[in-house]
């Protein structure tokens, strides 16, 4: 082998790792393991529900605003940064019975943003 191709497998290899460093290659989701007890993405869950929240505020529409109660399903994807989706059990304020709403959500955790993309009501999963 020559120099050029023992570096180029090199630098493959550093790239390689730090993509799996990160959490997966750059562009294939990943199962999110112990969501239930993983804190980081719990207060992500937090964060989604209140952008929601808060935008609900601003909006003469008459929705309900929701109560955080935990996130039970997700998955991150590398992009520029960390994209989660997530999916949030949540209910509206005054006891109301939960329901499963879809995030996603952008992490930088180098220059400590988060940005929500999307916040809608699940729907429910194709049968087979």
């Amino acid at each position: 082998m020559d120099k050029t191709s023992v570096f180029l497998l090199f630098l493959f290899f550093l790239v390689a790792t730090q993509a799996y460093a990160l959490g997966g290659i750059v562009g294939g989701k990943t199962e999110v393991k112990n969501v239930k007890t993983n804190k980081e993405v719990q207060e992500l869950g937090k964060y989604c529900v209140d952008q929601y929240n808060s935008k609900q505020k601003h909006v003469a529409n008459g929705r309900k605003l929701l109560t955080f109660s935990q996130v039970v399903e997700a998955e991150k994807q590398v992009v520029s940064g960390i994209k989660y989706y997530l999916k949030i059990s949540a209910a509206t304020y005054g006891g109301g019975v939960p329901k499963n709403f879809d995030a996603v959500v952008v992490v930088k955790p180098w220059v400590d943003s988060k940005e929500l993309l999307n916040f809608a009501p699940s729907t429910p999963a194709p049968t087979k």
